[in-house]
């Protein structure tokens, strides 16, 4: 088999393509619960703190005061974004959670269809009945 055709029916797998999809909506996901972090949940617990705005939060390792992280950042100051890292650490948490339900989901409809119960053995008057219904349909 060439390493092409070996490629391709790599590629071609029920894995690999589910594992695509599985990273374009998770990719995507992402971006959700970013915007959910910064623009819905970060404001009123910022606002609850003192009007603070996680996103401007820094510690400058400089020696220069700035006004603003941005005039910070265009001087090329070395900073420690701090509320960067804290949407971060929310976001995380966010998608952590929502990765733990889904889980939990799919793991409790597997037990669900492992507890099925098997069909039970015929007993012998099924096995009469079947070889008479075989009989009566060979006459």
């Amino acid at each position: 088999m060439s390493f092409v055709q070996e490629f391709k029916q790599f590629a071609m797998r029920g894995n690999v393509i589910d594992l695509a999809v599985g990273v374009v909506i998770g990719g995507a996901f992402g971006k959700i619960v970013d915007s959910l972090v910064k623009d819905v949940v970060m404001p009123p617990i910022g606002a609850l703190l003192g009007g603070v705005d996680f996103k401007h939060l820094y510690l400058n390792l400089g020696g220069t005061a700035y006004d603003t992280m941005e005039a910070a950042e265009k001087a090329g100051a070395p900073l420690i974004k701090y509320g960067a890292f804290i949407n971060s650490m929310v976001d995380f948490t966010i998608i952590a959670f929502a990765i733990f339900v889904a889980v939990k989901a799919i793991n409790q409809l597997q037990r669900k269809q492992e507890e099925a119960p098997a069909a039970p053995p015929p007993t012998p008057e099924d096995i009469l009945l079947l070889r008479e219904i075989r009989d009566t349909l060979k006459k």
